[in-house]
């Protein structure tokens, strides 16, 4: 008898220690898996439709974490080769087939199972925007074909569309404040904070067919159609934005031909003072202007060959480039950009980033170079020869080099007349292409948007856990199942002594 009561009390105390052992190793295990287990990732793709290309970006987030910031990363960027979709207007299926191989190595870089719930979109901008100026029926057979295409692929595919001039400035502008995290951060005491509303970063873009500006102007905008309002992280933005449409590179340049051909549409032969000296090239009158950005004279020959000739003036460069631009069109008592448009004094630190950068950064002029050096350098460049311009550029793409002194003459007439930068302000101006490995662009921006991955409200909290905060926890657990274990055995003890009373 005696024995079995004490082997059944030398039970109870095993099954109160087991049980409580157990307990504090599930427990330590669920304050574990959050620090030490990998988060689950989530995907993100957005179809970059521009004017010249089309790119693919793929991006992805911990899905712990999917509404803080600076989180998002680019998985993979992937360049479709060939124009862009707007290109293919005579031959839609070829947009969309030209689309494959990036989606195909989108497929190698997606997990089979998280493909289905990867958010895809395809956003096209200013050369869709053209080409539906021109022949709206065309364009939606392009945008058939290209969705026609997506869909054969396992993702979730969420549609395709023409961004607006100002959407495309201010997915911009979110997607260089959310990597630069001007728009909240975590401190290091533990809490999400707000930089002051002047940490902001304007943004200036420069497309093939347009160019935008968008930055938060720290007061009220006088014109209405300029003004885009964000609500992010619980604090408001009042941006001004505008997009200028046939002013990106691309378009300008050809403008540019024809403004000089305009001054004698009786020759052939036209004289380039922003080409080098000693290039040639013939162009086809129906090339020449086949967009609505370059209107055709009365009563022109489409098939009329033009001999365009280098001269490589920069001053008369200079001035060319000037006569695109209208700066005197601006009502009394208000400030503007060009062409009349209205643009409040610019505020704050700019990212200049597409043509401007690409265009800067082959001259070398991405590195906070002053105004003065800047304009000499693009002086210098401009009065250079073709056949100097080869020995000193012997790898650069011929089809490219003859570009970039009106390329270079036009961004800096854009900044400094069109945007109203001066010799104060141009050190506000950074030119980049990424930031935190990240292209700088609108379709981050977008994406987060769509995805409500930026939320309306500011985070209270850290989703995971800290070091210090998972120690006081676990620590915390560990004494509660003492004293549990502790109360197990106590009572055990008093059984057991009872027997012995009882026995006695």
């Amino acid at each position: 008898m005696l024995k079995h009561l004490l082997g059944r009390d030398i039970r109870c105390l095993l099954a109160v220690a087991a049980a409580s052992g157990i307990a504090t190793l599930i427990l330590i295990l669920v304050q574990v898996k959050d620090v030490y287990l990998p988060a689950r990732t989530k995907y993100g793709m957005v179809f970059d439709a521009g004017s010249l290309h089309t790119a693919l970006y793929i991006y992805q987030w911990p899905a712990d974490k999917e509404n803080g910031t600076g989180i998002v990363s680019q998985a993979e960027a992937c360049t479709v080769q060939g124009p862009g979709i707007s290109s293919y207007a005579d031959n839609p299926t070829r947009a969309g087939a030209s689309l494959r191989a990036c989606l195909d190595k989108a497929m190698t870089i997606i997990p089979v199972e998280q493909q289905r719930e990867t958010p895809t979109y395809l956003g096209a901008t200013a050369g869709m925007r053209l080409l539906r100026e021109q022949n709206s029926t065309k364009a939606d057979l392009v945008f058939a074909e290209v969705s026609k295409t997506i869909q054969q692929y396992p993702v979730d595919f969420r549609g395709a569309r023409i961004l607006t001039g100002n959407e495309e400035g201010s997915f911009g502008w979110i997607t260089i404040n959310y990597l630069l995290e001007t728009l909240v951060k975590f401190s290091f005491t533990g809490t999400w904070i707000h930089p002051e509303a002047a940490a902001v970063v304007g943004a200036l873009d420069l497309g093939g067919a347009s160019t935008q500006i968008t930055f938060h102007p720290g007061h009220a905008i006088e014109d209405n159609s300029t003004e885009v309002l964000f609500w992010l992280y619980g604090s408001s933005y009042s941006l001004y934005t505008h997009s200028y449409l046939c002013y990106g590179e691309n378009q300008a340049l050809k403008k540019l031909i024809a403004s000089l051909r305009a001054e004698n549409l009786t020759s052939q032969q036209i004289s380039h003072p922003c080409y080098p000296k000693g290039y040639e090239e013939n162009v086809t009158a129906a090339a020449l202007y086949d967009s609505p950005c370059v209107p055709a004279p009365v009563a022109h020959d489409p098939s009329q060959i033009l001999t365009v000739r280098g001269t490589g003036a920069p001053a008369d460069c200079r001035s060319a480039i000037q006569k695109l631009f209208n700066f005197t069109a601006c009502g009394a008592n208000r400030t503007c950009g060009f062409n009349g448009v209205y643009q409040p004094p610019g505020h704050g630190q700019f990212f200049a980033f597409s043509g401007f950068y690409s265009v800067f950064h082959f001259l070398n002029l991405t590195s906070g170079q002053p105004l003065s050096d800047v304009s000499a350098t693009i002086e210098q460049f401009c009065a250079k020869d073709w056949k100097e311009l080869k020995m000193v550029c012997p790898g650069m793409n011929k089809t490219r080099l003859q570009d970039y002194c009106a390329a270079s003459t036009y961004i800096l007439t854009l900044l400094l007349q069109g945007y109203k930068f001066d010799n104060q302000t141009w050190s506000k101006i950074q030119f980049h292409r990424q930031v935190a490995a990240v292209d700088v662009g609108w379709s981050l921006g977008y994406m987060l948007n769509l995805t409500n991955t930026i939320p309306l409200e500011a985070p209270d909290q850290v989703k995971g856990q800290r070091p210090d905060l998972w120690a006081a926890a676990v620590l915390t657990t560990c004494l509660m199942l003492a004293m549990i274990l502790w109360t197990g055995l106590a009572l055990c003890y008093q059984r057991l002594f009872a027997t012995y009373e009882t026995m006695l």
